[in-house]
């Protein structure tokens, strides 16, 4: 990103996923998978823009859009992108659940400890978490550009 440039994220508010509850139901997201090699991720910047191409080309962007990752297996890990509504030539999928969200901020290595904590966050609470998502409010360069690296970590209860 150079200077004077739009970011192409929209500007990330910790405050309004930290400690929260959300309720989902039948919450529209577009479903591809990215490759991994240990949990890094290989394609996901170039899968992110192609589908993000066809949501904006249906017209269903949404002002900000939830991508979340689900982080399945060492080597490969499905991707949802929030939608206005169902997408023809997609895989669609909707999402329904309660979700307990928490925002940490710092590197990738603080994951395992990111998760411990958002799982005693759903005990403190009396909840089972049942699956995890991973939100990655901010792309590469916003990141790097308002010098934060934020993961928003989803548990369905």
């Amino acid at each position: 990103m150079k200077d004077g440039e739009k970011d192409c994220c929209p500007k990330f508010n910790p405050k309004k996923y930290d400690n929260k509850k959300v309720t989902w139901k039948g919450k529209y997201f577009v479903k591809d998978k990215v490759f991994s090699f240990f949990h890094i991720p290989l394609n996901f910047g170039s899968v992110v823009e192609k589908n993000m191409k066809k949501i904006k080309d249906a017209n269903a962007m949404l002002k900000e859009p939830i991508i979340l990752s689900d982080e399945k297996s060492m080597f490969g890990s499905n991707v949802y992108i929030s939608t206005k509504n169902a997408l023809p030539k997609v895989h669609d999928v909707k999402l329904s659940g309660t979700f307990l969200t928490k925002v940490f901020e710092g590197p990738y290595k603080n994951m395992k400890k990111w998760i411990k904590q958002t799982e005693e966050y759903a005990k403190s609470q009396k909840k089972e978490v049942k699956n995890l998502y991973f939100h990655y409010p901010l792309c590469p360069k916003c990141s790097k550009k308002e010098g934060k690296n934020y993961v928003v970590i989803f548990a369905e209860i």
